[in-house]
């Protein structure tokens, strides 16, 4: 892990882009995070969007975790923002644009070939991302992840014993697969949904959430669309980390 920028945002939050190899990403730290009190650290999951246009959201999430306490880190998804694209996906996506435009359903080889070629580059990436992380002297764990792809969350969950909780951002296009991995999923859950979803399915939503084995799971649904997340969802869900993770 290389850092490249350091600055002070909102409230003396310390901000650091680094590389890890070739992986761009960003962590954010407490003001008070020092060798001496190490943070738990909460990942930052978002969609193959690139971490550009993402930021202004992870930098909020970010805030909030240093608020209270924690340390937040994310990275950039195979195949989105700077990184190389690959062929495969990029015909996925097209595949995807054209029937979703053509208001056909979306067919399971469609999910498949988008979502999972993803979930196994991004997630070795993740737990890579995890060890540089967690070696910083400021940052001590438990560690949670936060965030989509949802399908990303639940592979993490189920091969990453470090991560303690999670809270998840539901979403449809979960390949069938995803299912028998989330009935292996233990940890406590939070799962924010929104109902009137314009882009997810919220049969399969509610279909995933009732498969995950944890014993501690909840679901969080609000009115609106995929943009409509009120502010106290995002409170309910820090209170959620903030519970486990001090």
């Amino acid at each position: 892990m290389r850092f490249t920028t350091e600055r002070r945002i909102g409230d003396g939050v310390l901000e650091r882009e680094f590389t890890l190899g070739e992986i761009p990403g960003i962590l954010w730290t407490p003001a008070a995070a020092s060798a001496s009190a190490p943070v738990p650290l909460i990942l930052l999951g978002h969609p193959p969007l690139g971490l550009h246009r993402m930021y202004p959201r992870l930098a909020a999430r970010a805030q909030q975790a240093a608020a209270d306490g924690f340390a937040a880190a994310t990275i950039e998804l195979p195949g989105s923002g700077v990184r190389p694209r690959w062929a495969a996906a990029e015909q996925a996506r097209a595949d995807l644009r054209r029937v979703m435009e053509a208001g056909e359903p979306v067919r399971a080889e469609i999910i498949d070939a988008l979502v999972l070629p993803l979930v196994d580059k991004a997630v070795p990436e993740w737990r890579a991302a995890l060890d540089a992380l967690l070696a910083l002297p400021e940052i001590g764990g438990p560690v949670g992840y936060s965030g989509g792809v949802i399908s990303v969350g639940i592979r993490l969950a189920v091969v990453e014993p470090r991560i303690v909780v999670a809270g998840l951002f539901a979403g449809s296009l979960v390949p069938r697969v995803m299912f028998e991995e989330a009935r292996q999923v233990t940890i406590p859950l939070h799962v924010l949904l929104q109902w009137d979803d314009e882009g997810n399915d919220r049969q399969v939503a509610l279909d995933l959430f009732d498969a995950f084995g944890s014993k501690e799971k909840t679901l969080h649904a609000n009115m609106g669309g995929h943009t409509g997340v009120p502010q106290f969802a995002g409170e309910d869900a820090a209170g959620f980390f903030a519970r486990h993770l001090r």
